[in-house]
């Protein structure tokens, strides 16, 4: 069968997707499938509706309608009192795009999107959900930029396609003229995972089989897959914040720290500095080993913001000076009245080993993970090198010009962070940390 438009019967319309359509509101786009455009806009508002105030909980919520110049006949615009159509599609459309969001972590806010048609050729309601769950995810990115939420409450990527059986044949996304002939006329809702949010289905004609019915699921499913691809090109960057990793807390403002364990852990989880989830509080490191402070500050962190927390202590440990500076490597020049800092804890130590020969050392680190409710955990890791007598390179921090790893030849100082981070202390206890952290996931 050749439909009207040229297309087979399981192909859909093409499609296109503009984002920032509306530069006033919080997120937006105007979606074309085929003939059919709709301006989809998201707001955010603080507060939500009096049933979930108090709740920690935040809003989703729709509404939906068609421009005068939507069709043919002019459609008169909705009153007070919305035409049953309207209300239902709206209804349709808020419960859709509800289902892609964790409302507790949205927070008391509410996020409503509009969906305006601007052309109507069939697929109208379907278009409004493809396009508002775009609205959506910009709106977000804007709330995270603004650093008003910590992580991103999208769970799910949501899409929607028409489909139905015209003159007995099975058919993805009907146009008008084929939808007001159909037979059968299904809406279907599904998110990434392929699982069902919403079915629509209605023999109008008559009835239909199981036969035509795996038909259209198929067809349906390919089309919602194909809308998936089209929203992740048109969002960009903006896409990462759909189904984003969990949230992991760093117990640290190290910058340098926190940029590394970004990079170890950053394909698994959303590493989010302890600032950022709202955490300004001191800690005392108060133990004498690696282990003991850093399962300290996780725990500290964890449980004044009730996230995981990962947190690290590491230092540098001489052979020569019986395993200074240790615990106290940030805090060296400091504790000896020596002055403050990388520099001043440099020239402290080049002085203290002045003259000797053994110049073994190792960097070492312990990696602690704190859940609410859980045994803390740590991982330990080390790299050998040797103490220079002078710093070489120009790269990484405190103590990486004067520790040379023999392997490479190159002081920390001198290689890459690539390189850096296949070998240090941090990386080799952040694998065994790692490897932990899956199997408590698997179990």
């Amino acid at each position: 069968m050749t439909r009207i438009d040229g297309r087979t019967p399981e192909q859909a319309r093409p499609i296109t997707i503009e984002t920032n359509f509306v530069r006033t509101a919080a997120g937006s786009c105007l979606i074309s499938t085929g003939n059919t455009r709709v301006i989809c806009t998201a707001s955010v508002e603080e507060g939500v509706p009096p049933f979930l105030r108090g709740k920690g909980q935040g809003w989703v919520t729709a509404e939906y309608a068609m421009l005068p110049g939507s069709t043919t006949t002019r459609k008169k615009r909705d009153g007070i009192k919305k035409d049953g159509r309207s209300v239902e599609i709206q209804r349709l459309i808020g419960r859709s795009l509800r289902q892609a969001v964790d409302l507790t972590k949205l927070g008391e806010r509410t996020i409503t999107l509009d969906c305006d048609v601007l052309e109507a050729d069939g697929g109208t309601r379907t278009a409004s959900i493809t396009g508002a769950m775009v609205a959506l995810t910009l709106a977000v990115e804007k709330l995270m930029r603004e650093g008003k939420l910590v992580w991103s409450p999208i769970i799910h990527q949501v899409a929607a396609v028409s489909v139905g059986v015209v003159d007995d044949v099975p058919c993805c996304d009907l146009c008008y003229q084929e939808d007001s002939r159909a037979q059968v006329d299904m809406n279907l809702v599904m998110n990434e995972k392929g699982e069902f949010i919403e079915l629509q289905g209605t023999g109008e004609g008559r009835a239909f089989t199981a036969e035509e019915l795996g038909s259209l699921l198929t067809y349906g499913k390919k089309g919602i897959e194909d809308l998936m691809a089209a929203q992740k090109a048109a969002l960009g960057d903006a896409a990462r914040y759909i189904c984003a990793k969990p949230p992991l807390v760093v117990a640290s403002g190290n910058l340098n720290k926190i940029r590394e364990l970004q990079h170890i852990f950053g394909d698994y989880y959303t590493v989010v500095p302890m600032k950022a989830a709202g955490f300004n509080g001191d800690i005392d490191e108060t133990a004498t080993t690696f282990e003991g402070n850093a399962a300290i500050k996780a725990e500290t962190v964890c449980a004044a913001t009730g996230l995981p927390t990962l947190a690290d202590d590491s230092g540098l440990s001489v052979d020569a000076l019986d395993g200074e500076p240790g615990v106290y490597s940030a805090r060296y020049a400091m504790l000896n009245d020596e002055g403050e800092g990388d520099a001043d804890n440099n020239s402290l130590l080049l002085r203290r080993m002045k003259g000797r020969t053994r110049r073994g050392c190792a960097f070492e680190c312990a990696i602690a993970l704190a859940r609410p409710g859980e045994e803390t955990l740590v991982a330990y890791g080390s790299c050998p090198g040797v103490l220079l007598e002078e710093l070489r390179g120009t790269g990484g921090f405190g103590y990486d010009p004067l520790f040379l790893y023999e392997p490479l030849g190159k002081t920390f100082a001198e290689v890459t962070d690539e390189e850096k981070n296949a070998i240090s202390h941090r990386a080799r206890a952040c694998e065994k940390m790692l490897a932990i952290m899956k199997e408590i996931h698997e179990c």
